[in-house]
């Protein structure tokens, strides 16, 4: 009888990373390592605060400027027309510059034409960046499945003062995006399951992933503070590194679990749509945490220190105040859908179980406020 190897551990993470104030300057001479004909990819609010940074840096690197107009929303349809504009350009190497949105898209038309991918984040609103896969979304919004790749991108560039610059609600939503991190890699490490590396986790994807959360503890409150004044402090750089890098690192190679399976769920309901993902993902950590059946005094901390971040911690605040227990269990059957990441939870769990979950959100959600005098929950139109 033949003995059955041991699965691999596997550790992913992108070519070369590059953060601080004004790195955009230096983009060209970064992006010239990699090709010498460039596409960027990005919106048209995004293209108007970096056009005149990346046209001087492009130009002082002896590549060419050629900008594609991001359509909104990264569906599979985007993604075929962005690998179209490549193929008819010549490019060698493509520039998703924006939120999650532009660069899951550019990773996505990188794949398709086998060309190298810069990702450049304007926001520090999710760990999307620096991973070698895409969320794809729906025309309306609605998730439909990840896309993987065969390798990361090869440079990831974060100026802080453009992340510093953006309104404080895309920082505190990459909080919420990775301060799920460490909760998930934990639940992945009790059951031993795959990450989204393709292998069991290293130490070292999990130690990312406890750093990213140890970080936002000691620093998301004053990076907040500041950033609502535009200044780039330690406390932002070491936010933005948590938020993107290190939580990055430590989903891909450390693990998902129910957060990330819940905020999918939550994306199937028109109710919630227009949050950011990072206030759906938060709203996921909750849940996972009472699944979990966690310390009483483990998810009130984390809790009342989300709210005081400023991201939802009841269904309230998400659209789903008074739903009915159709609409939960459209969210829970989502959630616990065969292919989703709330099945590597180190027990099994049902779609009845997600629904008096979700309920429980509520429930402690503004039961917390309550004890700490924080204010009542402010109902998210949508």
């Amino acid at each position: 009888m033949t003995e059955t190897p041991a699965a691999l551990r596997t550790m992913i993470s992108p070519g070369r990373y590059v953060q601080g104030r004004g790195a955009l300057q230096s983009l060209g001479a970064n992006v010239a390592k990699l090709g010498k004909r460039p596409v960027v990819l990005a919106d048209d609010i995004v293209r108007e605060l970096t056009e005149t940074t990346i046209t001087k840096s492009f130009g002082e690197a002896g590549l060419p400027v050629v900008f594609e107009r991001f359509n909104g929303v990264p569906t599979a349809a985007e993604s075929r027309r962005v690998a179209e504009v490549l193929h008819e350009q010549g490019a060698d190497v493509i520039v998703g510059v924006g939120g999650g949105a532009p660069i899951d898209t550019a990773k996505a038309a990188g794949d398709d034409t086998g060309l190298p991918t810069v990702s450049v984040p304007t926001v520090a609103s999710t760990d999307a960046p620096c991973s070698a896969l895409s969320v794809v979304y729906t025309a309306e919004g609605a998730f439909e499945a990840y896309r993987f790749y065969d390798r990361n991108p090869a440079l990831v560039l974060v100026d802080t003062q453009l992340a510093a610059n953006a309104p404080a609600r895309f920082l505190v939503a990459g909080i919420g995006d990775a301060l799920a991190t460490w909760i998930e890699a934990r639940a992945v490490e009790q059951s031993n399951a795959a990450t989204m590396a393709g292998g069991q986790a290293t130490g070292a994807g999990r130690a990312l992933a406890k750093l990213s959360w140890d970080i936002l503890w000691e620093s998301a409150l004053p990076a907040v503070h500041a950033v609502q004044s535009n200044l780039v402090t330690p406390a932002v750089e070491a936010v933005v590194e948590a938020n993107t890098l290190l939580s990055g690192l430590g989903f891909e190679s450390g693990g998902l679990a129910a957060a990330h399976a819940v905020h999918d769920g939550l994306t199937a309901v028109e109710h919630t749509h227009g949050l950011a993902h990072g206030q759906k993902v938060n709203i996921g950590s909750i849940t996972q945490l009472i699944l979990e059946g966690r310390p009483t005094a483990e998810i009130n901390d984390f809790v009342e220190f989300t709210t005081r971040v400023g991201l939802p911690t009841t269904l309230t605040e998400v659209g789903l105040a008074g739903a009915e227990d159709s609409v939960l269990r459209t969210v829970a059957e989502a959630a616990t859908d065969p292919a989703e990441t709330i099945h590597n939870l180190p027990f099994p769990v049902t779609v009845t179980e997600v629904v008096d979950a979700l309920k429980a959100v509520e429930v402690t959600g503004r039961a917390v406020r309550a004890d700490k005098g924080l204010p009542e929950p402010v109902a998210h139109q949508h």
